[in-house]
């Protein structure tokens, strides 16, 4: 994998850059603020997006509404009955008799 530069290594290789363009016998024109880089600014400004209006758009509401109908409802399922529980039959004197089954 090739390792990323950093922020700093960055800097530095423009900054070599543009030293050995001013020692080249490159300038830089500096100019005033408030003059527009556009040729003709008698012209309007040019559109973006060029191409066909925007075409009408469909409602989020009617789109949700129509597949909410077309939705199945939901199988009826059996309510979930409790299982009987085992329950000890013990006798006067704490000690078991015998188990049942007893619905709660």
């Amino acid at each position: 994998m090739k390792p990323t530069k950093t922020k700093r290594e960055i800097r530095n290789e423009l900054q070599e850059q543009i030293d050995a363009f001013l020692h080249q016998g490159g300038a830089v024109a500096e100019i005033p603020r408030g003059i527009s880089g556009r040729e003709d600014t008698s012209a309007p400004l040019r559109h973006v997006f060029i191409g066909p209006p925007s075409e009408d758009r469909t409602l989020v509401s009617d789109v949700v509404a129509a597949i909410e109908s077309r939705k199945k409802p939901a199988p009826h399922r059996p309510t979930h009955k409790p299982r009987p529980k085992k329950k000890i039959i013990l006798d006067d004197f704490g000690q078991p008799l015998r188990w049942e089954w007893v619905e709660e």
